[in-house]
């Protein structure tokens, strides 16, 4: 699930920049039904599909399950006649689906998002060839996909750019809605134009750089984590409620404050944080958190101060 947060699949609206590839493999494979498709925690679903309608499935139904556990292509001659797959919704009912071939779409960290697959309503055999050209385009899949996430990134530091964090965090509050609020924090490095005063921008940019690598070893795999803007970063930290963000915040001002480096000064940080109420825009939430670390920067800062909602519901 983090891998495909990461990636901004989380939603599952179509996606036209692979609508040329499963068209493609479609004809050239001659089945009817050929899919980029992504599987979660729970639900499989389509990013492109030709020759049926999008649609969500229960994981524990569809064959990109399977193709996901392993870093080879799966194929199923008579998915009726393999005991895996014979009593699936879509085999047994339904759809009816009767073969399938699938090559995973694997990141370059090692994680299968899902699959490249294609589908037939009756038996048949998938040559070494037809699996081969399935691979490549899986690979042109990635390859699309990293691209994309690249061009999200910013270039010093590595973390979502500014407008790719805020898309990313629509999506994943759309989706983890019905599992508990959210927190969002801004953080700034204290008095970062000394800094570059004082020693010159590439050590300011170095010190940026080891900041975010410390803080994200102080994060859980599920934490958005973005560039603000110059010194100033941006956390959503879904899921979390108000006790368990103010700890998290916490712990993140105290790894700055604890950095050291010999070719780095030493800084510290502020923090404002502030909670995403139910149905909110996240704009309000930054409007929130941006008045807090204010506060914070006004109270002496390297501290943490929770805005008004937040604070409320800690008393």
């Amino acid at each position: 699930m983090f891998a495909l947060q990461r990636y901004g699949l989380l939603d599952n609206q179509p996606d036209p920049q692979f609508d040329a590839i499963t068209s493609l493999v479609r004809d050239l494979l001659d089945v009817p039904i050929c899919a980029v498709s992504l599987v979660g925690e729970e639900e499989q679903w389509f990013r492109s599909v030709q020759g049926t309608k999008p649609a969500r499935h229960p994981r524990s139904a569809v064959f990109c399950d399977h193709t996901i556990r392993t870093d080879r292509p799966l194929v199923v001659s008579d998915a009726a006649a393999d005991p895996r797959f014979a009593a699936s919704p879509l085999v047994a009912d339904g759809p009816r689906l009767r073969s399938y071939a699938g090559a995973p779409l694997r990141s370059d960290d090692g994680h299968n998002l899902g699959a490249l697959c294609v589908i037939d309503s009756e038996p048949r055999e998938f040559t070494p060839s037809q699996v081969s050209v399935l691979e490549r385009f899986a690979g042109l899949v990635m390859e699309q996909l990293e691209l994309r996430t690249l061009a999200c990134r910013d270039s010093l530091t590595g973390l979502l750019t500014r407008r790719a964090f805020f898309d990313a965090a629509e999506t994943l509050l759309h989706h983890d809605a019905p599992h508990g609020s959210a927190t969002l924090v801004l953080l700034d490095v204290d008095h970062f134009k000394a800094v570059n005063d004082t020693y010159g921008h590439p050590i300011g940019d170095r010190v940026l750089q080891r900041v975010v690598s410390d803080l994200r070893g102080a994060l859980a795999p599920g934490d958005l984590f973005g560039r603000y803007g110059g010194e100033e970063f941006v956390l959503l930290l879904a899921g979390r409620r108000e006790e368990s963000a103010v700890s998290v915040a916490e712990r993140l001002r105290e790894t700055v404050a604890a950095m050291r480096a010999e070719d780095c000064p030493r800084v510290t940080a502020s923090l404002g944080l502030a909670a995403v109420a139910a149905h909110a825009t996240l704009g309000r939430a930054v409007e929130a958190a941006d008045g807090a670390l204010y506060a914070a920067k006004r109270q002496g800062r390297n501290r943490c101060v929770v805005a008004e909602p937040l604070a409320t519901a800690n008393s």
